[in-house]
C-alpha cells in the first residue's frame, strides 16, 4: 500500500516561518544530484545513511574509552595518534561503513560521538507528525520538503504528497528540479509553493560546483511555467563570491526570468553553518575560510533585478 512506502528523512523540524508561508513544518529528505561545495546539508547528499562522528562528543582521549573500536566488526574505526586542540580522536573508514548492517558502533556510544544520519519514515509516520503539528500552523501554514533534493525520492514523494493534498494541508518544496521532466510535472502539480534554484547561467561553471550541467534544472522551470501548474513559484540564488555573484550572471538570470514572465526571486548569503557537518562526515569543507557575502554586494544584485521590474528578496525578507 501506498501509505506503507518508505521515504528517508534525515531531520524534521517544526515553527520554520522561511521555508513557506506562515508557520510550517519541515521535511528534509536524503539525496541530491547535485553535490554543492558549498552545501549547508551535506548530510542530504547521499541516498543512503550515513555515520556522523562528533569529535567534540567523544571521550576517547578523557577516558580511554574504546568501545565502538572494538564493537565495530569491520575494523572501520582505528585511533589517531596525532594530538591537539581540533584533532579527531578517530579515524573511521567510511567504505567499509557502507557494508554495515548491524551499526553496533553506534549502539554502544553512550556519549553521542557516533549518530546515524538518516530514517527510514512511512507515509502513515509522517503523516501522523504533520497532524500532530498542524494546530500551531495558523489558517496561512503546512508543510515544506526540503533536502538534499525532496523530490529524487519521487515514488515515496508522490504517495507522500497526496497523502497531504487528501488532508488539505499546504505544501511548499524546496528543489533544484534537477529531476527527470515528467517525473518533476508529475510531482509539482501536487504542490502549491516552490523554491527552485539557479546556481548559476553557464552550464560549464555550473557543473563547476555543482557536479551537473543547469540543462535539464532550466528545461524544467521552462516546462513547470508552461504548464497549467498554479503555484507560487520563487526562483533562488545563493550568492558565492566570484562565482555566480557577477552582473553577467545576475543579468542572465534576469533575461532568463524576463522570458519566461516570472517576477520573484530570493537572493542568499552564503554562510558556514554547515562547517562543521561536512568535518562530522569526514569530509573535507572547500569554503571553510570563505566570508559572509558582505551587504552591499545583495543589495547590488538586489538593484539589478529592481531595475529589471524583477521583485527580488534579500535572505529570509521572502513576503509570504
Amino acid at each position: 500500500m501506498e501509505n506503507e512506502l518508505e521515504g528517508l528523512v534525515f531531520d524534521i523540524q517544526g515553527y520554520s516561518v522561511h521555508d513557506g508561508p506562515g508557520c510550517r513544518t519541515l521535511i528534509f529528505m536524503k539525496g541530491c544530484p547535485l553535490h554543492c561545495e558549498w552545501c549547508s546539508n551535506p548530510e542530504g547528499m547521499r541516498t543512503m545513511q550515513d555515520v556522523m562522528f562528533r569529535n567534540t562528543k567523544c571521550v576517547n582521549r578523557k577516558n580511554g574509552c574504546t568501545r565502538c573500536i572494538d564493537a565495530c566488526p569491520h575494523h572501520a574505526i582505528t585511533e589517531n595518534p596525532e594530538e591537539g586542540e581540533g584533532v579527531q580522536q578517530l579515524f573511521i573508514d567510511r567504505s567499509l561503513c557502507s557494508r554495515c548492517e548491524g551499526h553496533e558502533c553506534m549502539a554502544v556510544c553512550y556519549f553521542e560521538g557516533l549518530r546515524f544520519c538518516g530514517e527510514w519514515r512511512t507515509v502513515d509516520d509522517l503523516m501522523h507528525v504533520l497532524e500532530r503539528n498542524r494546530h500551531y500552523w495558523g489558517t496561512r501554514g503546512g508543510v515544506s520538503f526540503s533536502g538534499g533534493e525532496p523530490l529524487l525520492q519521487h515514488e515515496f514523494m508522490h504517495a507522500m504528497l497526496q497523502a497531504c493534498r487528501d488532508a488539505r494541508i499546504h505544501i511548499a518544496v524546496e528543489t533544484t528540479a534537477q529531476i527527470q521532466p515528467d517525473r518533476f510535472l508529475q510531482l509539482m502539480s501536487l504542490v502549491d509553493f516552490a523554491f527552485i534554484d539557479v546556481k548559476h547561467m553557464d552550464s560549464q561553471l555550473h557543473r563547476q560546483k555543482t557536479g551537473v550541467n543547469n540543462d535539464l534544472i532550466l528545461q524544467n522551470i521552462e516546462a513547470l511555467v508552461g504548464s497549467d501548474w498554479r503555484g507560487r513559484l520563487v526562483l533562488r540564488i545563493p550568492v558565492i563570491e566570484n562565482y555566480n555573484d557577477t552582473d553577467e550572471n545576475i543579468e542572465a538570470v534576469a533575461a532568463f526570468m524576463q522570458r519566461l514572465g516570472l517576477f520573484e526571486i530570493n537572493i542568499l548569503p552564503f554562510h558556514r553553518l554547515g562547517d562543521t557537518k561536512w568535518t562530522q562526515l569526514g569530509k573535507e569543507y572547500q569554503f571553510r575560510d570563505k566570508i559572509s557575502t558582505p551587504e552591499e554586494k545583495l543589495f547590488h544584485i538586489q538593484d539589478i533585478f529592481l531595475s529589471k521590474h524583477i521583485a527580488c528578496y534579500v535572505g529570509s525578507d521572502t513576503p509570504f
